[in-house]
C-alpha cells in the first residue's frame, strides 16, 4: 500500500519521542492539571458558544436519515485508520472484517451512507494509532488537554498525527472543499455528543478526564480491563 513505509517511518520516530515521557507512572496521570484546566476552560467556551449551537442548528436543520448517512459516511472513512491499526497490532482478524467492511459499505452502501456491513454482522472496530502504541506497551504518559482538540495523552497526542495520514485530508489538494468536508466532520461528531452530555455529573473537568482516561485503557486493553474491586 503506498502509505505503509510513510507512515513506518512515522511510527518509528513518533515511537523513539514519546518513550521517555510514557514511562512515568500512572498515579501521575495528570501532573499538569494547573495548565490543563486553563485549556479546558478555553475549549468549553468555544464549545458552547460556537460548536454546540452549531451541531443543534445541523440537527435541526438536517433530516435524521440524512444525518445518519452522513454520519455513516465519516465513519466508514474512519475504517481506512481502523484497518491500517489493525494491521499495526497483528489483528488479521479485525483487519478482515474492516476490510470487508470498506467494501461493502463503498459499494452496496453508497460511498458509506448505509451501514451494509453491521447489518450482515461486521461489526466496526475502533483503533487508532495511540492504541497501537499501547498495544505494543506504550505507557499513556501524563494527561494533555489539547488546545480545540479537547482530552489526549502525552502517548495518544503525537498519535492524531499518525492517524491523519490514513485519512482523506492530506490528499484533497482543492482546500475549499478539504475545509468544507473538514468543518462538517467536526459539526457531526459534535451533534453525536449532545446526546451524551446529560451524563456529566460534578466538576466537568474532572469527569471528562476521568471517563476519557478509562475509556482509553479499556480500548487498549480490547476490554480486558482488571477490577480494581
Amino acid at each position: 500500500m503506498r502509505w505503509s513505509n510513510p507512515l513506518a517511518r512515522l511510527c518509528v520516530c513518533a515511537g523513539a519521542l514519546l518513550i521517555p515521557f510514557a514511562a512515568q507512572a500512572a498515579s501521575e496521570d495528570d501532573p499538569w492539571e494547573g495548565i490543563n484546566r486553563p485549556i479546558f476552560k478555553f475549549n468549553d467556551f468555544v464549545d458552547t458558544y460556537a460548536l454546540k449551537p452549531l451541531a443543534q442548528g445541523y440537527q435541526f436543520v438536517t433530516p435524521q436519515f440524512l444525518e445518519d448517512g452522513i454520519h455513516n459516511m465519516f465513519r466508514n472513512v474512519g475504517d481506512v485508520t481502523n484497518l491500517a491499526n489493525d494491521i499495526l497490532q497483528a489483528k488479521p482478524t479485525a483487519a478482515g472484517v474492516d476490510t470487508a467492511r470498506l467494501i461493502f459499505n463503498t459499494t452496496f452502501g453508497v460511498l458509506g451512507f448505509f451501514d451494509v456491513g453491521t447489518h450482515m454482522g461486521l461489526h466496526r472496530n475502533d483503533e487508532d494509532f495511540g492504541q497501537t502504541l499501547g498495544y505494543w506497551g506504550m505507557g499513556s504518559g501524563p494527561y494533555v488537554m489539547l488546545p480545540l482538540l479537547g482530552p489526549s495523552t502525552v502517548r495518544d497526542a503525537p498519535s492524531k498525527f499518525v492517524d491523519s495520514y490514513t485519512g482523506p485530508y492530506p490528499y484533497i489538494n482543492d482546500v475549499p472543499v478539504r475545509n468544507s468536508i473538514f468543518g462538517l466532520n467536526i459539526v457531526d461528531t459534535r451533534a453525536d455528543l449532545l446526546s451524551s452530555e446529560k451524563l456529566i455529573t460534578g466538576d466537568k473537568y474532572t469527569f471528562i478526564r476521568n471517563a476519557y482516561l478509562q475509556n482509553r485503557e479499556f480500548k487498549v486493553k480490547d476490554g480486558q480491563v482488571e477490577d480494581d474491586f
